[in-house]
């Protein structure tokens, strides 16, 4: 991804946010990361004019939109996601990246409920 000048991350973010507009806690959330790092993460991509915010129901929800230029970036990535995809079955085997997309959604299943019981996932 370093070819189009993009994180795995970001072309992740990107993907995502192309497919709908949301409110940071619910993309941070569909992503599995806290909110705190997706704000981290969404600055460059801000910076670089590729997604915006704007604000939601309340004053204190901000949702988070692809611009013009992020749906164009979106767009080179997607080609070299695609080929990073393919040499990465290539290696491992189709068999292996079934596999191991199992055990990642099995394990962030099991997981994820133990997080959100963590008192930082609940600030006051």
């Amino acid at each position: 991804m370093a070819a189009v000048g993009l994180k795995t991350t970001q072309y992740s973010v990107l993907a995502n946010v192309a497919r709908k507009a949301l409110p940071v806690a619910e993309l941070a959330e569909r992503l599995g990361m806290e909110r705190t790092t997706l704000t981290r993460n969404l600055k460059p991509l801000m910076d670089a004019g590729w997604v915006a915010s704007r604000p939601g129901a309340d004053s204190r929800q901000r949702i988070v939109t692809i611009t013009e230029a992020g749906q164009q970036k979106l767009a080179d990535s997607f080609p070299v996601w695609c080929g990073a995809q393919r040499a990465f079955e290539q290696l491992v085997g189709r068999d292996a990246v079934r596999a191991l997309h199992t055990q990642l959604d099995s394990t962030l299943a099991q997981l994820t409920p133990l997080i959100e019981d963590l008192p930082h996932a609940h600030p006051e």
